[in-house]
């Protein structure tokens, strides 16, 4: 319990002092720091129709989190989990041009076996550029992201169009039958459970399995993991794979649950956000589920302080910056020894006199 609290402290100090900063910065452009702390947390978390539109936001957060969190606990950092949304989100709405499928939750999981396929080969393409021609995952995962969005904006402006959306380019709707509806009749979709359960299978997969436990040995000390005998190549694509199914099934969702079809509002940097997410949770699976609600609140909160207080609606963008900034910063601090540092600048204890001297006396 003190380990977890020890682990959560600098996260939890980082994200205080973001919004101290960003506090200082609204104060610049005219606008009260206590008043936009307090409609930042009522936007994100006031009411029951705040709190929907939270958890809605936060759906996609914890699949793409984990895109960056399950990689990273085979020692790859991937970043492109912004790609494998998209093309997750593209592969479920042409699933229906290629085969028909039946309007029920069989071909909505259908839909969503087609996107965790999609970004799951996408990212892992990623691991293997890595493991098998030694480029930088972190480049090629970021390049891949870019060349993923041109992909899918060619084709749902192109070969997938549906040619009744005019001004605004996108694939047909998915029939009624296959959409993920509401949880009880909220405005919360079925995404949010599918994100939660995601990442608890994350979690136990890691800690009480023996693949699980091989992953965290091939990331934790690469050397050891050879002496052993592990199949480095192979569990970092699986690692890479299944980070990437996540981001996959995330847009899945968000077409079957909040778009009905592919169109340009899919790419709305929740793969970008995710590898906040996963940073502050220290790329803990489990962690990631109350990381992404509260930035999914701060989402969510970004059109009240446009209503109230005249702020753009990006302008949570800058206090996600700062948190990123100042967590990059605390994971610097965590490698300090400040016990010994404390005892280093102690002031020092009188020497005793020499032998001689005394005798002399």
């Amino acid at each position: 319990m003190t380990h977890a609290l020890k682990e959560a402290a600098l996260p939890a100090f980082a994200i205080a002092a973001a919004l101290l900063l960003f506090g200082v910065f609204v104060w610049f452009a005219g606008v009260s720091p206590g008043q936009t702390w307090v409609i930042l947390f009522k936007g994100a978390f006031g009411d029951w129709f705040s709190w929907q539109n939270t958890l809605q936001r936060s759906a996609p957060l914890m699949l793409t989190a984990l895109c960056v969190a399950i990689p990273a606990r085979a020692g790859l950092v991937i970043i492109g989990g912004e790609g494998a949304l998209v093309l997750g989100g593209l592969a479920c709405a042409a699933l229906p041009y290629a085969m028909p499928l039946p309007a029920n939750i069989a071909g909505t999981v259908l839909l969503c076996v087609a996107g965790a396929v999609a970004g799951g080969l996408w990212i892992a393409f990623a691991g293997w550029l890595r493991q098998y021609r030694g480029i930088n995952e972190t480049i090629s995962s970021l390049l891949l992201a870019y060349i993923a969005i041109g992909l899918f904006k060619h084709l749902v402006e192109g070969p997938l169009r549906d040619p009744a959306s005019l001004n605004k380019p996108a694939t047909h709707s998915l029939a009624d039958g296959l959409g993920i509806g509401g949880i009880g009749g909220s405005d919360v979709h079925w995404g949010l459970v599918i994100g939660i359960v995601a990442c608890l299978a994350s979690g136990l997969w890691l800690r009480f399995t023996a693949s699980g436990f091989s992953v965290r040995v091939v990331g934790g000390n690469p050397r050891t993991a050879q002496l052993v005998g592990l199949r480095a190549n192979r569990l970092v694509l699986a690692a890479c794979g299944l980070g990437g199914a996540c981001a996959g099934v995330a847009g899945a969702v968000e077409v079957a649950a909040v778009h009905t079809n592919a169109n340009a509002a899919l790419i709305a940097g929740y793969g970008y956000s995710g590898i906040l997410v996963s940073f502050i949770a220290r790329h803990n699976p489990v962690a990631v589920i109350p990381v992404a609600i509260l930035f999914g609140g701060f989402g969510a909160a970004g059109s009240l302080l446009q209503r109230r207080l005249g702020l753009p609606d990006a302008s949570v963008l800058v206090l996600q910056g700062m948190a990123f900034v100042l967590i990059l910063a605390s994971e610097g601090l965590r490698m300090i020894d400040w016990k010994a540092m404390v005892r280093n600048r102690a002031p020092r204890a009188t020497q005793p006199a020499p032998l001689a001297e005394k005798a002399a006396q």
